[in-house]
Formats: C-alpha cells, sequence, structure tokens
C-alpha cells in the first residue's frame, strides 16, 4: 500500500473513531437525563483540555528540558497574563468587559514575552 493511501486511510479511521465516540455519548443520553454528577464534571474538560495543551508548551524550552525559573521567558510572560486575568477576574461585570479583560491579558503576556525574548535573548 503507498504511503498516500495509509496517510487518507489513517485519517478516515480517526475521525469515524471520533465520530462514533461523540455520537454515542450524544445518542446515550438523548432519551435519558444525565447524572447532576456527570454533567458538573463535565464543566471541568475544556480547561483540563486547554492545560494539557498549553502548560508543556510553556514549561518545556525544549523537548525533555524542563525549565521553571525565571530564565523561562514563556513561564514568564505566562504568570503575568494569569495575573492580569485574576486582576481582571474581578472587575469583569459584563460581556464587554470580559473581553477587554481577555484582549488585555493577551496583550500583556505578549508584550512581556517579547520584551523578555528581545532583552534576554
Amino acid at each position: 500500500m503507498d504511503r498516500q493511501l495509509t496517510i487518507w486511510l489513517l485519517i478516515f479511521a480517526v475521525g469515524a473513531t471520533t465520530y462514533a465516540a461523540r455520537m454515542s455519548f450524544i445518542a446515550f443520553f438523548a432519551r435519558r437525563a444525565m447524572p447532576p454528577w456527570l454533567a458538573e464534571a463535565l464543566k471541568h474538560v475544556p480547561v483540563a483540555m486547554i492545560t494539557a495543551i498549553i502548560v508543556p508548551s510553556i514549561a518545556f524550552v525544549s523537548p525533555g528540558a524542563l525549565q521553571l525559573d525565571a530564565g523561562n521567558a514563556k513561564l514568564v510572560a505566562a504568570l503575568v497574563a494569569g495575573g492580569v486575568a485574576w486582576w481582571g477576574q474581578s472587575t469583569a461585570a459584563g460581556g464587554m468587559i470580559v473581553r477587554q479583560t481577555a484582549v488585555l491579558t493577551i496583550a500583556a503576556g505578549m508584550i512581556v514575552l517579547w520584551l523578555l525574548k528581545y532583552l534576554v535573548g
């Protein structure tokens, strides 16, 4: 079998598996009530997924090289962005303020990252 066909078959298989997993969940709870403990647990899935994606890219400067000190510019920028988000959370009352806080959080993190990359290298 040639390489291109293998890749397309793999893409199809992964897509079909993902579709089946999602559809089975929807079909199972279509006529049943979801248990409250499951509904509560599912609220935490997005945060867990984003954490699993973002934290390794911040904490590891290269594959296998964990760096949790002030020399890691991405870590410092992430902590600043987290502080801005935490500070903005207390002032977030409406939709517009939430969007402004999100933009401010991203901007603060990127400015700190760019400054550290420029100044430190």
